[in-house]
């Protein structure tokens, strides 16, 4: 993807951030709207070749205009973190839904023929399969955020249908890599661990996640936009499953940390998001772009000790 005019709502955030740095290494012109809620993760040389704005993705009139001439909406705004989330379910779904049909709106009204949205594997909710989960199965969301990304991922298929903009939803699996915050269980390890503390795990410990490499995230996010047509889900997964407890004690490893493993009950706000087993399977994805997240968890692990380090 080259030479494009193209919006990204939230792209100063962790995953946005990574994908703004891509698309402008690539040569298009990028606009990012972003409220900077958590902050300004774009990196400085990045952030002085592209057109920012502090603006509210639910401000109807800001976004249409910002998103003139636009080719491409990439849709990555939204509340994130579980305690965040859980203590503000109305915020986090007005947030969701707002900001889709602010997005929509500006779409149609500038003739813009793409929107690529950031759902959510926590969409499957409590599923437990002995398989990795597809975009085919029912899917079964229990918090006010993954209803809302479900709301959206609805729309969208509508939207396709009455206004014929093409449109992805991606259902990204705990993506992890640089620039994340500790409000995420990766860095929230990283931490603990650097400083000698003990390292915070909810639950057993043997509740499995699907890590994705954030890298690799927002490489599928540029070819699926690259080839859209009409609207598609896909899932961005590693398709490898690991125990969070090995997490920990992988990351105590490569750190040379003594800090002990601390099991605590998750609180009860927590308990949807407690899900015993996640992991995703990305054929479709492979089968649609010829690729498909392939960096390991030790080496992206690796990765962020080196920054962590310089």
């Amino acid at each position: 993807m080259t030479n494009q005019r193209i919006v990204i709502t939230g792209g100063a955030g962790f995953i946005g951030s990574h994908l703004t740095a891509l698309l402008v290494e690539q040569g298009n012109q990028v606009v990012v709207i972003d409220t900077l809620l958590r902050g300004n993760k774009i990196p400085k040389e990045v952030l002085s070749k592209i057109e920012f704005h502090r603006v509210d993705v639910c401000d109807r009139a800001k976004v249409a205009e910002l998103s003139k001439g636009a080719d491409i909406i990439f849709h990555f705004a939204a509340i994130l973190g579980v305690d965040i989330v859980a203590d503000n379910p109305i915020e986090t779904m007005e947030t969701e839904v707002n900001g889709m049909q602010s997005v929509a709106a500006a779409a149609i009204e500038n003739g813009i023929s793409k929107i690529i949205y950031a759902s959510t594997s926590g969409i499957y909710g409590h599923l437990a399969l002995e398989q990795s989960v597809n975009e085919d199965i029912l899917v079964d969301p229990r918090t006010s955020y993954a209803m809302a990304k479900r709301y959206n991922e609805i729309y969208l298929a509508s939207l396709y249908e009455e206004k014929g903009i093409d449109s992805i939803a991606l259902r990204f699996f705990n993506v992890y890599g640089l620039r994340q915050d500790n409000r995420m269980v990766i860095p929230r390890f990283f931490e603990q661990a650097l400083d000698g503390e003990a390292l915070t795990v909810f639950g057993s410990g043997e509740q499995t996640r699907d890590f994705t490499y954030v890298e690799d995230a927002v490489k599928s996010t540029v070819l699926l936009a690259e080839k859209v047509k009409g609207f598609e889900i896909f899932n961005i997964a590693n398709e490898k499953e690991a125990t969070i407890s090995d997490l920990a004690q992988k990351i105590k490893s490569i750190t040379g940390s003594q800090s002990p493993l601390k099991y605590i009950d998750a609180p009860s706000k927590r308990y949807d998001y407690e899900v015993g087993r996640r992991y995703g399977s990305s054929e479709k994805l492979e089968n649609f772009i010829n690729y498909k997240p392939n960096t390991g968890l030790d080496e992206g692990l690796q990765v962020i000790l080196q920054e962590l380090k310089n």
